[in-house]
């Protein structure tokens, strides 16, 4: 099947430079449209939803391929080679940015920069060299609990994703968001984006990469980001005056400023 349906592909802008915008877990590319206008004069921009995820083709849901994160890039070079992409410039939300560094890794002729908006390399604490944020034992703990009551998990985790400055609708949008994918989809992507550790790929990353982090996250804190920037060759670090993990909506135009300061000076 062509990625133009599976993925649910919609290609916008102006420009000539093909900017990939990839969505988090539990969302669809419908998170993005707060800052989509500030790029479709410039940019020619890709919208897709993963195999799973938002309006995608669900009959080609593959559990065993999108166990891992591998398969999500997969979903990436896809779209890549369908529409002959290169030189892309893509924007990583959450776990889509190790999937993003994943594609880049395995097939760089496509991408020329990798921005990361929030990202976790694991969200397993390793002290003491790294703290991702959570013990073991409390993300299966929150994946029983996605197991047994997927809307009362659902409720419980997007006000903690999106902080607390964020509105109620907006808290809801996420919420909705989240229970409007398959729960055995949703668990299987939860499973492989919480309990993995990608940080020795983001080591061997070799394109230019920005790190853009809210000063305040719960999911992802600025120890994260630093360690990440540290780690990550020719990344750069901008830390946001925003609170929460999803600063592309609740703090969209110092989102949209970060990415596009960084693309005007490299």
């Amino acid at each position: 099947m062509h990625p133009a349906i599976k993925n649910n592909i919609h290609v916008v802008g102006h420009g000539e430079q093909v900017i990939i915008f990839a969505h988090g877990f539990g969302c669809d590319q419908n998170m993005w449209k707060l800052i989509l206008p500030d790029f479709l004069d410039d940019y020619k921009v890709v919208l897709f939803d993963y195999t799973g995820s938002g309006r995608s083709n669900i009959s080609e849901y593959d559990p065993k391929k999108y166990s891992t994160l591998e398969g999500y890039a997969q979903d990436i070079l896809d779209i890549c080679e369908a529409y002959q992409l290169e030189d892309v410039i893509i924007v990583g939300h959450s776990v889509s940015a190790t999937i993003a560094t994943l594609a880049a890794l395995k097939s760089p002729q496509y991408f020329s920069r990798l921005i990361h908006l929030s990202p976790s390399p694991s969200f397993l604490n390793d002290p003491p060299e790294y703290l991702g944020g959570f013990e073991r034992a409390d993300l299966e703990e929150l994946l029983d609990l996605m197991d047994k009551n997927y809307i009362g998990w659902a409720s419980y985790l997007a006000p903690l994703v999106i902080g607390g400055q964020a509105s109620e609708l907006m808290t809801g949008e996420l919420a909705d968001s989240f229970c409007s994918t398959d729960p055995l989809i949703a668990q299987n992507f939860a499973k492989a984006t919480f309990l993995s550790d990608y940080r020795e790929s983001y080591k061997l990353s070799t394109l230019p990469s920005l790190i853009i982090q809210s000063s305040l996250d719960t999911l992802a804190s600025s120890h994260v980001g630093s360690y990440l920037h540290r780690i990550t060759p020719r990344s750069e670090l901008t830390i946001i005056n925003s609170e929460g993990h999803c600063p592309h909506m609740t703090h969209p135009t110092l989102t949209s400023q970060a990415i596009k300061f960084y693309l005007s000076n490299g």
